[in-house]
Order: structure tokens, then sequence, then C-alpha cells
């Protein structure tokens, strides 16, 4: 009876493994007609960035320093939640070390000049567009929450899928990503942590 479950455990996790990789393929190659392709891939490889460290963190910064109340405290919740993210993402990297879709399936075409070495699970860029997004959806109001809501989805949505777009990441990448980031964001913003000295 074990060995049976362990079997089908097996050829579970090898289906799924071969669905996502069927994904990863499907998204990569853009099969669409050639205007929606063109503007999907602008979209795409602009909005990628918007995951980028460099981007959320120093975007948080700005707004926790130059913004008023409530912003300000979204903006400083949002740059802990980024930082504090990382952490379970750079230890993880480091424990499973999987190859990006890029590096271990031959079909794959990144579209980038320099694309990234580092393990593919999780993904930083959708781990860090979730830690930075979620803060300011739960610092807006009944009346801008509608217009935050869907543009909040929209964007941490298109990051994720374009890492899998791009080929630099597995849907499991994101999705673990799109965890961690957003647990650590509802947590960090539930303590409502911001520095004392900040009025």
């Amino acid at each position: 009876m074990k060995n049976g479950w362990k079997e089908a455990a097996g050829r579970l996790r090898a289906w799924l493994v071969a669905q996502e990789k069927r994904l990863v393929v499907w998204a990569n190659g853009r099969r669409f007609e050639r205007g929606v392709r063109r503007l999907l891939g602008v979209w795409l490889r602009t909005i990628t960035h918007a995951g980028g460290a460099f981007f959320t963190l120093m975007t948080s910064l700005a707004v926790a320093l130059l913004a008023p109340a409530p912003w300000n405290e979204a903006g400083w919740q949002s740059l802990t939640a980024i930082v504090i993210s990382h952490i379970p993402v750079y230890v993880v990297k480091r424990k499973v070390r999987r190859l990006r879709p890029y590096q271990a399936l031959k079909e794959i075409v990144t579209g980038t000049k320099k694309p990234l070495t580092d393990p593919s699970f999780p993904s930083g860029h959708t781990t860090a567009i979730c830690a930075f997004v979620i803060p300011f959806l739960a610092a807006a109001d009944a009346r801008l929450l509608p217009v935050l809501l869907p543009a909040g989805l929209v964007i941490m949505a298109s990051v994720a899928w374009s890492r899998i777009y791009l080929g630099l990441h597995y849907p499991s990448d994101v999705a673990a990503g799109a965890v961690i980031g957003t647990v650590t964001a509802l947590f960090v913003t539930s303590v409502g942590w911001m520095p004392a000295e900040i009025p």
C-alpha cells in the first residue's frame, strides 16, 4: 500500500512537471496574432522591471519619504515587506537551486540580453511586486479601492506572467513568489509597522 501511494505521488509529480514545462513553452512561444504579440511583448518586457529590486525599493522609499499620510506609512510598510520577503527567497533559492526554463529547455528564447542566472525557485520579481503593491492597496479607502485594486491586480499578474513569458520562471516559481510576497505584506500591514520618528 505504501509503495502504491509513492508510485501514485511520483506519477502525479511527473505529470505536473510536464504540464508546467508545456505551459512555459507555450507562453514563451508567443503564438498570438502578430499585432497582439507585438503589443503584449512590449507590455510584458516593460512591466517585468516593475518587479525588480531597484524599482520596488526606490519607489517605496520615495513614497515613504515624500508622500502624505496614509501613503507614507504604506511606503514604509511596502519597503519593509520587500526586504523581509526576500530573506526566505534567498534561502530557498540556495536550497532548491532549480535551473531557469531557458537554461533547462532548448525551446525557450528569453528575448533579453543578460538573463538572470541565479536559481529559478521562487521568483524574486513576483515576490517583490506583491510585497510592494499590497500595502498600498491596504492603505486605500473605500473611494479609491475600486480603482486601485484592479490596477494592482493587473500589475501583479502582469509581472508574474512576464517572468513565464520571458522564459525566466516556471508557474510554480511565480506562484511561490506571490505567496511569499503577499503573506509578508499582509503580516507587515497587520502589524502596522512604521518608523517611530516619522510623523
